[in-house]
């Protein structure tokens, strides 16, 4: 690819969640006074609520560092829990600003610290990925199903997607020689599924934190209701195509909530949500950083440095 061919692709990558950002709060925040903006969010109880969403954050960072460690022991070989540690809160720090480079920056460390090559990690991340975002259909057709049955026809529609593209991606990936395409020929659909069912612990404290969080701006939603559709507000938070992820979730819980709260309410709670979850993890990322900089960085090997040294004097 010629150099401005790329450089106009990075721009572009660049400038579109930018736009598409701007352009969901364009059309949000004018329905919204600015004055019940704040009235929400001066009336909210912000003890409880801080409690139950750093709660959530400290449980999430913890359970899906236990979930990257299982899927590294399958795939590349032994690695303690407390090693994943520092690398995973890195990587939220840097997937605050930008998703795929924090996916990127975690398989660069394990690639270092197991001496495996780049892609063959980097497999390994894409596959937890799509598992993230399968578990998440799941779970909201499981809501559908549960809550409300006079949608069958797009439950089973939907089922059947998933199933589709679960197939289309191993018919792509699995046959393949490619190093990004590793841990896809050797998952069983014994591990797709346990690692499904590993994740189930943390859309399940989510979703009571949430909903217990919730009542502390006043926004009382019926749990069936929130089973269905967080799971589609996850999926569109971790889209990776608005900045920080913002605009596309606050969207999303006046779309789906709008009937249970007014529309402030709903905006500033999941403003709040978003950024003590944020922050929460971001504090941890810096925290763990300096353990992680050393393989996220190494340090120029001691001929080099000496020759360096020398030259200097």
């Amino acid at each position: 690819m010629p150099e401005s061919t790329a450089r106009r692709t990075r721009t572009v990558r660049r400038i579109v969640p930018i736009l598409l950002t701007l352009s969901i709060f364009a059309v949000i925040l004018p329905r919204i006074p600015l004055s019940a903006l704040t009235a929400a969010l001066n009336d909210a109880q912000r003890g409880p609520f801080l409690a139950l969403m750093v709660a959530n954050a400290l449980f999430y960072f913890a359970w899906d560092t236990l979930v990257l460690t299982t899927a590294v022991r399958w795939f590349h070989g032994p690695v303690q829990y407390r090693e994943l540690l520092p690398v995973r809160a890195a990587s939220y720090v840097v997937g605050f600003f930008n998703t795929n480079a924090g996916r990127g920056a975690m398989a660069a460390y394990l690639s270092r610290r197991l001496q495996a090559p780049f892609l063959e990690l980097g497999s390994t991340v894409l596959f937890l990925v799509l598992t993230e975002y399968t578990q998440l259909v799941l779970w909201a057709m499981l809501g559908l199903l549960g809550f409300r049955p006079d949608v069958s026809r797009s439950l089973l529609a939907a089922g059947g997607l998933v199933a589709v593209f679960w197939l289309v991606v191993r018919w792509l990936l699995a046959p393949r020689g490619w190093s990004i395409s590793r841990t896809f020929r050797l998952a069983t659909p014994r591990r797709y599924v346990t690692i499904v069912l590993l994740r189930a612990p943390m859309f399940l404290v989510s979703l009571v934190l949430h909903y217990q969080a919730a009542h502390a701006f006043g926004i009382h939603i019926p749990f069936g209701q929130l089973f269905t559709f967080l799971p589609v507000i996850f999926m569109i938070a971790a889209l990776p195509i608005t900045v920080a992820h913002l605009g596309g979730t606050q969207a999303a819980w006046i779309f789906f909530f709008s009937q249970f709260a007014p529309a402030p309410r709903l905006l500033a709670f999941s403003l709040a949500a978003h950024v003590v979850f944020s922050a929460t993890r971001a504090l941890c990322g810096l925290l763990w950083l300096p353990a992680a900089y050393d393989d996220l960085v190494p340090r120029p090997a001691p001929a080099l440095a000496a020759t360096a040294t020398i030259a200097g004097e």
